[in-house]
Order: structure tokens, then sequence, then C-alpha cells
């Protein structure tokens, strides 16, 4: 959600997912820099897809992005809504999910992307891809036929953009902050260790300007951290920074984290809190995701 500094705003929108029965939220989080929240929550599919139409309700009566300003990318007031199956959960049920909270956007006059495992169109299966241009470049990334929604209307909603919608696997979001204000170390590191850069496999990375905390941030995206670890990712930011010159000012996770992707870290090393209700046991899954968002 592109929301991450109006606490009122954000108790609504977690009250929105508590408030359906059968739906246990897992974890939020918030940051005002990215002026960004993520909400987890987990339940059957029908009362996920539930929880889910009410927290879009609630954003879409709160968030205009025509005033939003943060340092992450987004095309939309609820930016990406990515369905992650649980045990026992059959790929179909969440596409059918994925589906019908898509019809519902959609029916808003929302335009809607798929995206990862429910993506209609191979050039549509990465979120960067679709993200790219942002919400200011949306009505003319719009006016491509090539760019035409999965579902909706053909432009942007004028105040709440696009939403991008999929089925994918579960993944990590771990940030490394340095302690300097300037956000070239952070954005040089960042694209030395992506894998679209040539770095490291599976990584998806940023950096950014914390600007309120007078920090800088190398944001990532694991998507495959069984072959690529935190660990490794950690050294060589680690390696980033002693190289540039700047010292590491603490490490974060965003969302849920899978238990098996922390087995054996040592949090106090990475010097990052790690709340109880963001360790995840997915039992009888495995990393598979292909992609993912932050």
């Amino acid at each position: 959600m592109s929301e991450g500094r109006d606490p009122r705003r954000m108790a609504r929108f977690a009250a929105a997912v508590e408030e359906i029965r059968g739906v246990e939220l897992l974890h939020r989080s918030a940051d005002p820099d990215h002026h960004r929240m993520v909400l987890a929550y987990r339940g059957p599919p029908p009362a996920v897809v539930q929880a889910t139409t009410a927290l879009a309700a609630a954003v879409y009566a709160a968030v205009d992005l025509r005033r939003h300003r943060g340092r992450h990318p987004r095309i939309g007031a609820l930016d990406v809504v990515p369905f992650v199956r649980g045990p026992g959960c059959p790929e179909v049920d969440a596409l059918g999910a994925s589906r019908s909270f898509a019809e519902w956007a959609a029916a808003c006059s929302v335009p809607v992307f798929f995206y990862e495992r429910a993506a209609t169109n191979p050039d549509r299966t990465s979120l960067p891809a679709i993200r790219s241009g942002q919400f200011e470049g949306l009505a003319e990334k719009l006016s491509n036929p090539e760019w035409r929604p999965d579902l909706g209307p053909p432009a942007p909603h004028p105040s709440l953009g696009a939403v991008v919608v999929g089925v994918r696997g579960p993944l990590v979001r771990f940030n490394v902050n340095l302690d300097t204000e300037d956000p070239g170390p952070a954005r040089r590191i960042a694209a030395a260790i992506r894998e679209s850069g040539g770095g490291l496999r599976h990584v998806r990375a940023l950096g950014f300007a914390l600007r309120r905390r007078g920090l800088t941030q190398v944001s990532m995206n694991l998507t495959r951290y069984a072959a690529t670890g935190i660990d490794t990712v950690y050294e060589r930011v680690a390696d980033g920074a002693r190289t540039e010159g700047v010292a590491l000012a603490g490490c974060e996770f965003i969302g849920p984290v899978p238990a098996e992707a922390i087995r054996g870290l040592d949090p106090a090393r990475l010097d990052v809190d790690l709340e109880p209700d963001q360790i995840l046991e997915l039992p009888g899954t495995r990393d598979g995701g292909e992609g993912g968002e932050a």
C-alpha cells in the first residue's frame, strides 16, 4: 500500500483485514521514507479474497497518488497484491483467488496487471517491468497497445493508478542500511549485486535515501533464498560498503520471513531486530518463487 506515514490510516487498513472471519493477520510493517505499508495475512482462499477486497476498499477511500511522494517505486494506491500458496493449497486455488480479487478491482475502474505465475503475457512476469515509469508515467505507458491492462479500463484511475496482482512463491525482503546521507554508495552497491546487473542470482536490489533517518539503504528481494541466502547477500553488501568507505547501520526484514531462510542466521551479527510474528513456518513448501516485490 502506498501509505507509510499516517498511523490512523494504517490502523484502518489493518483493521479491515482483521475483521474478516477466518483470516489471521501475520505481520504489518511501514516506512515513512518509502511511504509504503506491507500487510501479511493468511486463511482459506475465499476468506483471503474477502479480506483483500475489504483492505482495497479502505485504501481506495484514503490514498490519492497525486499527492503521494515516497522513495519506493509504485503504480498504485494498492500497489501489488501477491497471493502465496500455503501448505495444501493447490495453485489453481491461488490463481482463482487472484482472479477474483482482480475482477473486483477492475470493477472499481482500476486497471489490473497479472504478474508472476498469473501472468498472461511473458513480458509481464516481472514486477519491475510492469512498474517501470511509476504512477507518473502510467498514462503514457498504457497508451501503448502492448501495455493494455489485463483487466479494467485502458487508462489509469486518476487517483488510484493501477494494481499488480499475481501468484508467487515465498521470498525474503531484506534491507541493509548505510551510515551516510549520500545515496551514491547504496545505489552503486545495489547495481553491483542485483542479478539484472550481473551480480547475485535471484537478487533484486535498489539504493534509496532514508532522509528522515539520515541514512541510505540497499533494499533487496531474495526471490530464491535457498539458492542465494541472506548471509551471502549481507557479505556482498558489507564488502561494497567497505570499498565505498561507509559504515553499516543495521539491517531489517520487511514482512514475514520464511523460517527456513533464517535457520542458522545470527541476528546479532546482522544487527537486525526480527519480531516473533515475522517468522513464518511453511511446512511442506519449497523456495520456489521466481520473483517478487518490495
